[in-house]
């Protein structure tokens, strides 16, 4: 596909995603997306963000837990 910010070819890659669902920050890895290698603006087909969706609204394995800090500007 062509990306809409630069007109770059994007590639087709998997990485790391971070997704909000009912008031909580997922980071989900291993995701499948479409990156434009000259800018780096990432695409999610919408199959995807309903898998994603689908994954945390169940019993889920966790691989790691992390702090973040939230900040106003």
């Amino acid at each position: 596909m062509v990306c809409e910010f630069c007109g770059g070819q994007t590639i087709k890659k998997k990485v790391k995603k971070h997704h909000w669902l009912q008031g909580k920050l997922y980071i989900v890895e291993n995701v499948k997306a479409e990156v434009c290698p000259d800018c780096g603006e990432h695409y999610f087909h919408a199959k995807v963000l309903d898998e994603i969706d689908r994954l945390l609204k169940t019993e889920h394995d966790v691989k790691n837990l992390i702090n973040v800090e939230v900040v106003s500007l």
